[in-house]
């Protein structure tokens, strides 16, 4: 359980770091970038020296790295941009809901046992899911999300879908192509990826004239590559302690995430609960202990 919690808090650590760049106005989307340059580092470092080769080419897994890398970076920035339109609570929910997606999928393809109880946790992490980010859902920004454009809800849609569908792909490569050795490589190779997409793209924003390259955001995009390097290993690392118990260990680790990290805020942003957010995090508790020991 111990590489669970490490993965919740350097998780949670992300999110309310996410929040700190808007807070200080620093580029989000070139703090991603250099965010994952450094996470290529900190792997290579982590390594002891870059851990790709000419064999690296052969390796059924390289693909699956390619893609997920691609759509790290996309998650990373469909969450600020969906934070932006639809809302933070909204896109919360979106993001986190997400878990249901694995966790069906570790039932029905893995064939992985579940029980009564199990199933009862998973409906109260959806309901406490949303009792958590319930208040500024209702309104964000001063205005009702209601008079938003209905386009905007297609945003929370797809990040639902992308959200999910990484978790269960890291889970896929995790359970058929990753040995313990392949662990390092395959985080590098994936983060590389991210790294090369987004930096192409942020190059060409730069040549343009779009953007001006930010001191500040090179050093929030440090500050976060590395936890987020390690965020993902602590969870390989979780779900190879826990072989055939995915569906337990992502539903447990996503929903610690959203109870930790709105804990944290409330320390660190001062941000007010409710009585439905304390409700909330008391089903989330009892959520995770059902899905984790039922």
């Amino acid at each position: 359980m111990w590489y669970i919690a490490f993965c919740i808090v350097l998780t949670s650590y992300l999110t309310l770091a996410f929040k700190m760049l808007g807070n200080l106005k620093i580029n989000s989307f070139q703090a991603i970038v250099f965010n994952y340059i450094t996470c290529v580092i900190t792997g290579s470092i982590f390594t002891g020296g870059f851990p790709l080769n000419k064999h690296t080419f052969s390796e059924p897994w390289l693909i699956w790295g390619v893609v997920m890398g691609l759509l790290f970076v996309s998650v990373f920035n469909l969450i600020a941009w969906c934070a932006r339109t639809a809302g933070v609570s909204i896109t919360s929910v979106a993001n986190k809901l997400s878990l249901v997606i694995p966790f069906i999928l570790s039932v029905y393809l893995y064939g992985e046992e579940i029980n009564f109880l199990n199933i009862l946790g998973i409906l109260l992490a959806l309901v406490s899911v949303v009792l958590v980010c319930y208040p500024s859902a209702k309104m964000e920004g001063g205005q009702p999300q209601g008079s938003k454009s209905k386009a905007v809800w297609i945003l929370p849609v797809i990040l639902f879908i992308c959200s999910g569908l990484l978790d269960s792909m890291l889970k896929y490569v995790e359970s058929n192509f990753i040995t313990r050795e392949h662990y390092n490589a395959y985080l590098v190779t994936t983060f590389l990826s991210a790294a090369t997409g987004g930096s192409l793209l942020l190059l060409y924003q730069y040549i343009s004239g779009i953007q001006k390259f930010s001191g500040k955001a090179l050093l929030a995009g440090v500050l976060i590559g590395i936890p987020n390097y390690f965020s993902i290993w602590t969870l390989l690392k979780a779900l190879e302690s826990f072989p055939g118990k995915s569906a337990m260990v992502i539903p447990v680790n996503n929903m610690g995430i959203v109870l930790f990290s709105a804990i944290a805020a409330w320390f660190i942003f001062k941000e007010k609960l409710s009585m439905l957010n304390k409700a909330g995090i008391v089903l989330a508790l009892l959520a995770i202990g059902l899905i984790a020991f039922g």
